[in-house]
């Protein structure tokens, strides 16, 4: 950093100066040209006449920035201040403005006078008049008219398009000539709303609709739709003005409409509850412009809405997403669908305009330069304590925190001198505004001068919440500068609050009576008026809320909110100010906002350079005392390594910035090592980013991007074999990279929680040598890869960045250590916080996210649950839920013992232990419950009351770190040698082992009894690794744990054993007449539950209760489904003759009234699996062939795919090549949570085979060319489909899932009139079964119609 000598705050406003000037060559002879210059003084207006020294020196400075170069001698004529008085549109007084340049070119233009061409010049703004014409003109504009003639024009002025706006309009237009989807990351003043419209004009789209999360804007929307459309047959309607979207369709003529996101979200075509917007979601629109796209959209319902417009599988809507800080959506396009512009971007074509256009209007003279000034609060107070260990950062939160009056949540006695409301340290607080009002000629506080409140004379203050705000208006109130009556302090962030129920205009109407008693206006806000509202007269903003982790989208929101364009008294913003008292949260905001430039992520050196660049159009500068250092790139690139390490803790290791340049370099002997780890490993997909700020993750350097870039934009014609070649080699290193990435992924996103559980002390670092040093053999065999070994990892090692591997270790340990600061509830909120960024390492491993911990634990046994009912929304406070009698024997018995079998990350203890401690705590008053007294009794806890079981080391430390972080509290666990092993064949030496008193140190006690079992045991086996021979080993650890006698026992897994897997018929047997089985939760949509994963057939989870008796009291089923009400049944488990378990209770009366009927079952005439004994492979090899041959026979393999094979071939069932048959494909979504219900039959003709890929119906039944094709449409009907699901566990669809199908009779002679369309088949089958209205209708709704 580089000491500045003096504290300088300069102007926010400047006067313009109004220049016209010639050149004494024969080129410009005659020719005059009349620009405008920026003049910092404090001169009054008056001391500032015509010609005066002042003003032609700031127009010889202007000229000379651009005529130097090219050495030439201006010859200044005039200048005179660009100030005009104006009517004000609100009441009719008369205001100061400054005018610039083009207003003078547009008075001669109205007069005829047209711009001279000179040739081998930028400039074109040369006019052919005399000095006395200029003068005139700027005469006119002074005047406010329109033209020479002294007339006053009403004229439309047409919109000019600066070069940005034009080439993110042209390159919007031609990409969705190609594709359908375009985002603008357009930072805030680019002008998205004229430039969307202007596409939408260009495009002459007959439809189009403006989405917004914020409906206020829908004021802005149409004045600019007035502008573009001017004169044009155009519509524009919204709920608030102009046309319904009714109206608007009946008139037939083209239009724009403009809906909130927020009134949409209510309507039942997407969830809601109201019968609204039907027309909005029905109508095929055009164009769907998105405002601010990053708000509201990556939400569950926001994203419904916008899907249910767009209709992808229509293919007939362009989307078009606009966003200043898109960082949460920009991994959802690709690079050509992204147009950037970006601060760096603006100013520096502010900066670079005179050399480009010789002194031309510059279009981006109005938009303010930022200035960012960090004070270390902490440092200011001489206080450490509001220093967090999660960032090392300042704590708003608790600096502002104000009485409540409630000593559970104060953690302290109010003192009998405060009201509730008050500050807890407002001592502090005051001391903050002593210091910001200090007099002295030294000082670097903003308002300690009075030409300093003068620069600063309208500012936003961001404050953390609503209560923070009232308190400090109040105490400002006191202070004897904020409180003088010179400051109004308007408080905008209480929705309750009077004064707030209008924020934006309690803002203007304070600034405009300021403005007339020449005070000072002050806003506190805790977010309101950030995002797509203007307050121009805003010059500074106090960021005096937040956290190190704050999004940088709200916050770039907010501080570009005070670089809006103001022109008053005569003079133009040119400065505006941004206040931070955190500086590591600044520089790491102003990395990420740099990160998401075009040129970014790519190489260090890269990100050097733009670094540089933000930083010379936006000096960020310490003040420390009287001494201001301003920021260097190399100190910003260390932050912004923290802001990567940040984004890749965030996204659990899935991110492109763990890795290194290396990546660029890969030679053909790493690509082998990548191909040989991928075998190892797979190629796995990146999950969905959340909150991201998404950095090009392209293998191009800088150099080779815009090389690529430029070759791109060259139309294929033009481009010469070289270049072309050239092109290509681009591209295939781009994905070279990006694959090698995918690679690295199947390791990368194991790191996570191998770091959290590290036992390394907290302030050691964990580099990559460490990290593989620390985890022992057997925990890296069971977390990383199968095949991985450490020796094969240290080969590519050298891929990943040290320092971003590092800082986000640092990251994840510093929020568990954070976390043992805060008392027990806020623990554990923030170790679930820290879990929800961590991934399942692949599709058959589940780590248990907390919201399924809470869901299951509080529908089985109770306890405090931390979401809603819906299990959708985290709460500040957890509710408890009582589930009577087991929830006193568990949670609400101080002395229960409750064992979990398999933790991996001690979520399911963490839950155990706070509904328990929380029961201890009931025994202590309010005020004996200090925060020491409840970090004892949660020890107490889990010490006393939780016991757990893991597999290995690793998972034991993370076990002990989610219990009990970095303090020395010793936790009740034990990892087991070869866990699953014993499950399977050692289960009694297991239970005597844990059941040993001695094992877990237990003195005095005979045996140990658990009044609970509860978890989430490992699912699958993989047999040597292949997916096939996979096989089912969770009814082990249920097997084991039953007979280890708990009171209760609860897990989690998956229904594959309601009708089929392998080894399960004895578990299923079991289950079903299990006595004790009180509840079944049967979740029919695993991807609720555990997302991304692949659990086909649904997830379920009991309670087992010994006191309970299924043969005296039906156990209670309940049907939890995507979208719908759970269903509630009491029911037998197990139905007489039948050996599955039925699913849904209305399908066991469909199977009775079948079964009334039914003689023969279609099952007896399935094939087995491999029909004729043919490989699902045999279609890549050259035996199967696409021209018949002697001897062939067709063939039909996985897709459809005819060819024809020797018929020496088929090893089983010759005798059914000659016959009529029907094939389907032996694995079907139809009882599946996935989307599609279809049965694809195809009639085999005789001489027709198929591989295993299919099996064959009909086998033995004697068909003909009729009775196939009647047997064909049969398997299509709904009845037929869900017949058939109901045997089914998974995709898997072998003969004993047709079980419940009853046989038809496929000739002429039978009761089903088979030349019927499908819907008729089904009334008749629906009829012959004698099946209820209701029936019928749960039939149809479950099956879907056949695509």
């Amino acid at each position: 950093m580089e000491s500045r000598n003096r504290i300088e705050f300069t102007s926010a406003f400047d006067y313009k100066v109004i220049y016209a000037f010639t050149v004494n060559d024969e080129k410009h002879n005659g020719l005059i040209k009349i620009g405008d210059a920026t003049l910092h003084t404090n001169t009054p207006a008056d001391s500032l006449s015509p010609n005066c020294r002042e003003l032609n020196q700031a127009a010889l400075t202007r000229i000379k920035q651009y005529t130097n170069t090219v050495g030439i001698m201006p010859v200044l004529l005039h200048t005179e201040l660009a100030v005009k008085t104006m009517k004000s549109k609100k009441d009719g007084s008369v205001e100061l403005k400054a005018f610039r340049d083009h207003e003078v070119h547009r008075v001669l233009e109205n007069s005829g006078i047209k711009k001279a061409k000179i040739n081998d010049t930028t400039g074109r703004e040369w006019y052919r008049i005399t000095k006395e014409t200029a003068i005139e003109a700027i005469a006119a504009v002074k005047k406010n008219y329109a033209n020479l003639s002294n007339s006053v024009s009403n004229e439309f002025i047409p919109i000019i398009f600066r070069p940005e706006q034009k080439e993110a309009i042209e390159r919007t237009i031609k990409q969705f000539k190609n594709s359908d989807r375009m985002l603008w990351n357009a930072k805030m003043r680019f002008g998205k709303t004229l430039s969307a419209l202007e596409v939408v004009k260009r495009s002459q789209y007959e439809k189009t609709i403006i989405l917004t999360h914020r409906p206020v804007v829908n004021d802005g929307w149409y004045e600019d739709f007035t502008k573009i459309f001017h004169g044009m047959d155009y519509l524009y309607g919204s709920k608030a003005n102009g046309y319904t979207v009714e109206g608007l369709l009946q008139k037939n003529k083209k239009f724009v409409y403009f809906a909130s996101i927020q009134d949409l979200r209510g309507s039942e075509t997407v969830g809601g509850k109201f019968g609204k917007n039907d027309v909005v979601f029905n109508t095929v629109w055009d164009c769907v412009i998105v405002d601010e796209a990053h708000e509201g959209t990556k939400t569950a319902l926001g994203d419904d809405v916008i899907k249910a417009i767009v209709k992808d599988e229509l293919q007939k809507t362009k989307l078009l997403a606009l966003s200043g800080t898109p960082f949460n959506i920009m991994d959802e396009y690709d690079d050509d669908s992204i147009y950037t512009w970006d601060y760096i971007m603006e100013q520096e074509c502010k900066s670079e305009w005179d050399k480009q256009h010789f002194g031309d209007s510059n279009p981006y003279d109005e938009l303010p330069e930022l200035r960012i000034y960090t004070y270390e609060l902490g440092d200011i107070l001489h206080n450490s304590s509001y220093i967090t260990y999660e960032d090392k950062a300042f704590n708003f939160h608790e600096f502002f925190r104000t009485w409540t009056g409630d000593y559970k949540v104060d953690y302290a006695q109010m003192p009998q001198t405060a009201s509730i409301g008050d500050f807890v340290h407002e001592q502090d607080i005051w001391s903050f505004l002593n210091y910001m009002t200090k007099e002295n000629k030294d000082s670097a506080y903003p308002y300690s001068k009075k030409e300093y409140r003068d620069l600063f004379k309208h500012s936003l203050w961001m404050v953390p919440g609503v209560k923070a705000a009232k308190a400090l208006k109040e105490l400002m109130g006191k202070h004897p500068v904020f409180g003088s009556g010179q400051f109004d302090i308007v408080n905008v962030a209480g929705s309750n609050d009077e004064e707030s129920a209008d924020a934006l205009n309690s803002v203007r109407n304070a600034i405009s009576k300021a403005e007339s008693m020449d005070t000072y206006t002050i806003t506190l806000s805790c977010g309101k008026l950030t995002t797509g509202v203007t307050v121009k007269e805003w010059t500074a903003v106090f960021m005096l809320s937040g956290s190190f982790s704050t999004s940088a989208a709200n916050y770039l929101q907010t501080i570009f909110r005070v670089q809006s364009p103001c022109n008053k008294d005569g003079k133009i913003k040119d400065t505006a100010y941004v206040f931070d008292f955190a500086p590591d949260r600044t520089l790491k905001m102003v990395s990420e906002a740099v990160s998401i430039s075009s040129k970014a992520g790519k190489t260090n050196d890269g990100d050097k350079k733009i670094l540089g660049k933000f930083l010379n159009y936006c000096p960020v500068i310490s003040i420390a005392g009287s001494k201001m250092q301003e920021y260097k790139a190399d100190k910003l690139l260390q932050q912004l390594k923290k802001a990567y390490a940040d984004k890749v803790v965030r996204n659990g290791f899935d991110d492109s910035n763990l890795y290194n340049d290396e990546l660029f370099k890969l030679q053909e002997i790493d690509l082998e090592k990548f191909d040989k780890l991928k075998g190892i490993i797979g190629k796995s997909k990146a999950a969905p980013k959340q909150n991201d700020i998404n950095v090009n993750d392209q293998g191009l350097t800088n150099e080779e991007y815009e090389e690529q870039e430029k070759l791109s934009k060259k139309p294929k014609r033009e481009l010469t074999e070289e270049e072309k070649a050239r092109l290509e080699e681009l591209k295939k290193k781009k994905k070279v990279r990006g694959d090698a990435i995918s690679i690295l992924r199947g390791i990368s996103i194991r790191m996570p929680l191998l770091i959290y559980g590290a036992e390394i002390a907290y302030d050691e670092e964990i580099t990559l040598d460490k990290f593989i040093e620390k985890v022992d053999d057997s925990s890296w065999d069971e977390f990383m890869p199968t095949g991985v070994t450490k020796e094969l990892f240290a080969e590519f090692r050298k891929y990943y960045d040290e320092d971003v591997f590092i800082a986000a270790g640092r990251r994840i340990r510093n929020v568990a250590r954070e976390a043992d600061t805060l008392n027990p509830t806020e623990r554990v909120k923030k170790i679930a916080n820290l879990f929800s960024n961590f991934k399942n390492p692949d599709k058959e491993t589940v780590l248990t996210p907390w919201r399924v911990v809470n869901m299951h634990m509080s529908d089985t046994l109770g306890g405090y649950d931390f979401y809603d009912e819906n299990h959708e929304e985290t709460l500040d406070e957890p509710r408890f839920v009582d589930q009577g009698q087991v929830t006193a024997d568990t949670f609400g018995n101080d002395k229960a013992q409750i064992l979990e079998i398999n933790s991996k990350t001690g979520l399911y203890p963490l839950y155990v232990a706070y509904s328990i401690y929380r029961t201890k705590c009931r025994k202590y008053t309010e005020i004996d419950l200090t925060l020491d007294m409840q970090r004892e009794t949660w020890n107490d806890t889990v010490q006393q009351n939780v016991f757990v079981i893991c597999k290995t080391p690793m998972a034991k430390q993370i076990t002990q770190r989610t219990l009990a972080g970095y303090t020395n509290t010793k936790i009740n666990a034990h990892y087991f040698d070869d866990l699953v092993n014993a499950m399977k064949n050692k289960p009694q030496q297991f239970i005597d082992r844990v059941l040993k008193p001695s094992y877990w140190k237990k003195e005095g006690v005979k045996e140990m009894k658990f009044d609970a079992i509860v978890g989430n045991p490992p699912y699958m086996e993989m047999d040597g690794g292949a997916q096939a021979s996979a096989r089912p080993i969770y009814q082990h650890f249920v097997q084991t744990a039953k007979a280890m006698s708990p009171h209760y026992l609860s897990f989690i897994m998956p229904t594959r054993w309601y009708a089929g897997g392998k080894g399960l018929d004895d578990f299923r047997d079991e289950m079903l007449n299990d006595e004790h089985l009180e509840k079944l939760f049967d979740c029919v949509s695993p991807e609720d539950i555990f997302p991304n994963t692949n659990i086909r057939g649904g997830v379920c989870y009991f309670l087992r209760n010994n006191s309970f008796n299924n043969n005296i009291d039906l156990s209670t089923v309940i049907t939890l489904e995507h979208g719908k009400d759970p269903i509630i049944t009491q029911r037998p488990l197990k139905i007489k003759d039948l050996d599955i378990f039925i699913r849904y209770s209305c399908a066991l009366s469909v199977i009775e009234k079948t079964n009334e009927i039914i003689e023969k079952s279609l099952s007896e005439y399935i094939s087995p699996r491999r029909p004729f004994g043919i490989d699902a492979n045999l279609v890549k090899t050259k035996k199967f062939k696409t021209d018949k041959f002697e001897d062939s026979i067709m063939c039909l393999g996985k897709g459809q795919i005819l060819g024809f094979i020797d018929k020496q071939l088929v090893t089983s069932h010759t005798e059914w090549i000659n016959c009529w048959k029907v094939f389907t494909p032996r694995a079907n979504n139809i009882g599946t949570e996935l989307n599609d219900d279809n049965l694809n039959s195809i009639v085999g003709k005789p001489n027709t085979v198929c591989t295993e890929s299919y099996i064959m119906i009909g086998a033995g039944l004697d068909l003909n060319l009729n009775s196939s094709n009647n047997l064909s449409k049969y398997t299509k009907t709904k009845y037929f489909r869900f017949m058939h699901s109901l045997a089914k566990a998974s995709q898997d669809a072998t003969a004993k899932t047709y079980r419940f199908v009853p046989l038809q009779d496929f000739t002429p002679n039978s009761d089903i009139d088979w030349s019927k369309t499908i819907p008729e088949i089904d009334k008749q089958l629906y009829a012959k079964y004698g099946l209820t209205d209701d029936e019928i209708a749960f039939i149809e709704e479950k099956i879907k119609p056949m695509e």
